[in-house]
């Protein structure tokens, strides 16, 4: 296991980045990731109404926002979005912006994960980032495991 984390995110949250890095000390034949978070959905249709109007009072001109308001249950249910990219110790490796609550990625040398990029698994500092684009609920828990698929020695 290179890494296995979990937290506990809050509305106060959104918008940020959380940066874990793990370390790669020997070669493998493949990077596995598992990344969960929830709850997914605001279930409170009163706690998202209010939200829905925050909203609209904060992104539409005045004089649009009464059609708006009386449609607010289009934008039904609300959602908490963390996305994640990947970093090795070369660079950039490409980010997974799914809306899924859990994921199953991997990376090695000739595939990878939609979003990410194969190519060598160089030995060093890695890091994964959680972008906490949205976080509707009072709480929110993540869960992220990295482990490697051992390389072929033969």
């Amino acid at each position: 296991m290179l890494l296995n984390v979990s937290g506990q995110l809050a509305p106060i949250d959104s918008k940020r980045h959380i940066t874990h890095q793990f370390r790669l000390d020997k070669p493998a034949a493949a990077i596995q990731i598992r990344f969960a978070y929830g709850p997914k959905l605001l279930e409170d249709d009163g706690q998202a109404k209010e939200l829905i109007m925050i909203s609209i009072g904060s992104y539409i001109a005045p004089e649009q926002q009464s059609p708006v308001r009386e449609g607010w249950r289009r934008y039904l249910p609300l959602k908490n979005l963390l996305t994640l990219s990947i970093d090795d110790p070369d660079g950039y490796r490409g980010a997974c912006h799914r809306h899924d609550a859990e994921q199953n990625l991997f990376l090695s040398e000739q595939e990878a994960s939609d979003g990410l990029l194969s190519g060598k698994l160089a030995l060093g500092e890695w890091s994964v980032t959680i972008s906490v684009h949205s976080v509707v609920t009072e709480h929110c828990s993540y869960e992220l495991s990295i482990w490697t698929e051992e390389a072929d020695t033969a």
